[in-house]
């Protein structure tokens, strides 16, 4: 019988000891939180003639940090009702407690000494079975086992995670020489099936394997920026998006993670890796030592290399002059590859594009990317096995787009080897023998998938992943699409399953729905019903649909091409009816933003298994607009009682719905969606991405084994008249009080017309297609609105809504 977690001890209640507790009780898992006891009173206590035997005082330190927990921004728990899973104590009464859990995660100061007396006194109530491991960023896991017995060892590992815990990726994984496979194995698999992060087996080393490369990326940065004389926000211009990593990009990252912290990284990579060829790097620039030392020490401190003026009442960031020490205005470097670099999606095409340029952005970039893509292939074997570890860990714990290995695919590994020879630089020599051998890239399609070179075996192996994963690319490199136009394709997941997944073309990113999207839905769903005994609606991008073309509804509103939008309505409304309406079950799998049409298609299948980051929300208002893709249906299915005998009052559950509606409010999590009735009791919820295909695949199957019927169309009494009376008044109150304009009072009416069925009373039976009809009046007819238009207008130019 396989190990099993029920409950987990954190040692430890600061960020990273809150964050894991915080995460554990996201995934259900019971934890009991403990810290210190004060050795002493604080004056507030004394002023209440507390002793330190009081509970209060001696559980103080832990009751702070669950404070910090439940007010941290962004929210550390999905739910705020999780905190009732997190118990709290101290190290001194509660310390036998630990015998009630199955994992102990050590999360106290990075000191040795002070991890060998926690691990020493851990050892006095330990019982073999029970997990132990420590979240180190890098204390060597040999030194902080110092004395303890070899049955202990065979428990323990390290596991680090990276803050913020709930929304970063990566677990690190390292085990000694001692750690039993078995326990490695219950992690590995707790870390990624329950806790939904992607898994790094690292080696002990310093520093490990992300921030081994990530603190030589931070570390080589900054000196090339003093060295060829350029400044923190020309950097972090080019740093950004145009590698393919995050907008933060390098000095914004730093001022998140905090100087201080950085400083604490640069010095474990210099003290413990003095073979390192980054040594003379790793000690920071004059400058930024003197930032710690006056405590600019980043967002923890209110400035750092960035900080905000807020001088004249308004917010203006402000970045250092690292060569004057003041702080000025920021400035856009005018660099032609960095306009280049906005309009390229693809992030591989994007970094290539910047490197090759040949201006000062151009300069910089493979000047960062030469050094980078050099040390990854001196670390090959030191911090990791696999060159996909390396390339995941610092995706998955530094937000990059592209591993170093991947972005050395992109770039062409030959031409780029070049390039570096002809600079005095080169790669370690398993690179350029891979290349002698007639290999050309560090990955590519094998007849089991996709493969990766293994310098060791010096050929390929398949990328390891957890067993039950589906990606899609691989699907489609094994023939498995069977149909497809521009903007949509059809999987065969197998088991008799299919998969649509539909894509834009032009922002893959958001990814709006347009027609050859909606088309391909319909025609997939067409032939999964041929041929199929049950579909999936996923993909795997950055985000499930942030909406609809908005760019096409503005251009066909001011052409006044009125019967144009109903088909197009007519269309997105029959693709999401069809979903709801198909003769086999449909289940759809949401995740990052599922907005406005997003969650229409999401809304309309017959179960949806969401990811625990889905920000669900129909939000059509904010420009103006209603939900017209079925999204007030969806609604009403859900809140109001169908078939209800008309003496039965529904008001209650329409204002719930026009509320969710009226106010555009959005889910900040699966948990919060269910809370707004987005989800259902019979939806899933799954924490890992990766997972989230196969696990639709299968309730999908299960549905199809059920006897899966089709359900009956809806007939629905709604309050009518009386309803929308009722609601405008809710709406006439909200402007009084300064809450919503003028114009959100007309819009609001339209939404209230909808949910309370037109002008009937709670005795006429309004069908479901009758719903559908009223979206699409009230839709058009807010399409005819000068203001609609212009808040359309004003959300396609800034990204933001406009109240007007």
């Amino acid at each position: 019988m396989a190990r099993q977690i029920k409950k987990v001890g954190v040692l430890g209640s600061g960020l990273m000891g809150s964050g894991i507790a915080a995460h554990l009780a996201n995934a259900s898992v019971p934890v009991l939180m403990l810290d210190i006891a004060p050795g002493g009173l604080t004056d507030e206590e004394r002023a209440k003639g507390l002793s330190l035997e009081d509970g209060a005082v001696r559980n103080r330190v832990v009751q702070g940090g669950m404070k910090n927990l439940l007010k941290s921004k962004p929210a550390l728990l999905m739910d705020p009702g999780r905190a009732a899973l997190i118990e709290t104590g101290n190290f001194e009464d509660d310390w036998e407690r630990l015998r009630e859990c199955d994992w102990i995660v050590e999360v106290v100061v990075e000191r040795l000494d002070i991890k060998q007396q926690v691990f020493s006194k851990v050892e006095e109530i330990w019982e073999p079975g029970t997990i132990v491991t420590s979240n180190t960023s890098g204390i060597a896991l040999r030194d902080m086992l110092e004395g303890r017995s070899e049955e202990f060892r065979r428990h323990f590992l390290v596991t680090h995670f990276f803050n913020p815990v709930r929304y970063m990726r990566l677990l690190e994984l390292v085990a000694g020489p001692d750690t039993d496979q078995e326990i490695i194995d219950t992690v590995a698999d707790f870390g990624s099936r329950v806790l939904g992060k992607g898994i790094v087996f690292g080696k002990d080393t310093p520093n490990f394997v992300a921030n081994r490369i990530g603190v030589f990326n931070f570390a080589a940065t900054m000196s090339a920026m003093v060295e060829l004389g350029y400044q923190i926000d020309e950097v972090d211009t080019i740093s950004g998006a145009p590698l393919a990593r995050p907008k933060s990009a390098t000095f914004g990252t730093a001022d998140l993670v905090g100087v201080d912290t950085l400083l604490h990284t640069f010095r474990t990579s210099r003290e413990g890796a003095p073979d390192d060829e980054g040594q003379a790097y790793y000690t920071a620039p004059d400058f930024v030592q003197q930032m710690q030392a006056r405590g600019a020490l980043g967002r923890k401190s209110g400035f750092g290399f960035f900080r905000m003026d807020r001088s004249g009442g308004k917010k203006n960031l402000q970045v250092l002059d690292w060569t004057t020490g003041e702080y000025r205005d920021r400035q856009r470097p005018d660099a032609p590859s960095l306009k280049a670099a906005k309009k390229i999606h693809d992030p591989g095409e994007r970094l290539k594009a910047t490197v090759n340029a040949d201006d000062r952005a151009g300069v910089f970039a493979w000047r960062l990317i030469r050094e980078t893509l050099a040390y990854s292939s001196n670390r090959f074997g030191e911090v990791a096995d696999t060159v996909a570890d390396i390339d995941r860990a610092v995706r998955w714990g530094y937000s990059w787009e592209l591993g170093p290995f991947e972005a050395w695919d992109a770039l062409g590994v030959a031409d780029t080897v070049e390039r570096m020879k002809a600079d005095g630089s080169a790669p370690a020599p398993w690179v350029e023998a891979m290349l002698a051998a007639g290999h050309s890239s560090f990955y590519r399609y094998g007849a089991a998938g996709k493969e990766m070179y293994d310098p060791r075996s010096e050929g390929y192996i398949p990328v390891d992943r957890p067993a039950g994963f589906l990606v899609l690319d691989e699907l489609e490199k094994a023939d498995k699409v069977v149909y497809q136009n521009d903007s949509a394709k059809l999987f065969d997941l197998g088991d008799g399953v299919a998969g649509i997944a539909f894509r834009s073309r032009f922002q893959p990113k958001m990814n709006p729905l347009d027609d050859q999207m909606l088309t391909g839905i319909l025609e997939g769903l067409a032939h999964a019903e041929r041929n199929f005994d049950a579909l999936v609606v996923h993909h795997q991008g950055e985000n499930f649909s942030a909406g609809a073309n908005l760019a096409g509804i503005l251009q066909a509103a001011k052409a006044e091409q009125w019967e144009t939008l109903d088909t197009l309505i007519q269309q997105f409304q029959h693709a999401t009816t069809s979903l709801q309406r198909a003769s086999i079950p449909v289940v759809t799998a949401p995740f990052g933003y599922a907005l406005g049409g997003g969650a229409e298609v999401t809304l309309g299948g017959d179960a949806i298994v969401a990811h625990a980051e889905t920000y669900m929300g129909l939000v059509e208002v904010g420009v103006g607009l209603i939900p017209a893709g079925g999204g007030t249906l969806f609604l009403l299915q859900r809140f109001a009682e169908a078939g209800s005998k008309p003496e039965l009052d529904n008001l209650g559950a329409v204002k719930k719905a026009f509320e969710t509606v009226a106010m555009a409010k959005v889910s900040t999590s699966a948990d919060h969606a269910r809370k707004l009735g987005f989800l259902g009791a019979g939806d899933l919820v799954d924490l890992n991405r990766d997972r989230q295909l196969a696990s639709a695949k299968s309730l999908a199957r299960a549905l199809a084994d059920a006897g899966y019927r089709r359900p009956l169309p809806r007939t629905f009494h709604l309050p009518g008249r009386a309803g929308i009376a009722t609601l405008k008044m809710q709406l006439h109150n909200m402007h009084i009080n300064g809450w919503i304009s003028e114009f959100d009072k007309v819009v609001g009416t339209h939404v209230a017309n909808i949910f309370c069925g037109g002008d009937g009373t709670i005795r006429t039976a309004v069908s479901e297609d009758r719903i559908l009809e009223l979206e699409r009046e009230a839709f058009i007819s807010l399409c005819g609105e000068a203001n609609t238009q212009a808040r359309i207008e004003h959300m396609l130019k800034t990204g933001k809504p406009l109240r007007n």
